[in-house]
């Protein structure tokens, strides 16, 4: 399994404020983003690439993981 770069600049969406329970995002070279949790920043992390990134993207805006 590839590692994650270190250096790495996570960002959590402003509509987050000051709570913890979220999920944070980072750019990874050639456009993908690596995705963990706020709460276990060394726990384990997602890794899209660019095209996966943008279907899950595009999901959401579309509403297909609404429960």
């Amino acid at each position: 399994m590839d590692r994650i770069p270190s250096g790495l600049i996570w960002r959590k969406s402003s509509q987050s404020a000051q709570q913890d329970n979220c999920v944070e995002t980072a750019e990874l070279s050639g456009g993908g983003r690596a995705v963990r949790d706020s709460k276990d920043p060394n726990g384990p992390v997602l890794r899209f690439a660019s095209g996966e990134w943008q279907t899950f993207i595009g999901g959401i805006k579309n509403g297909s993981f609404e429960v």
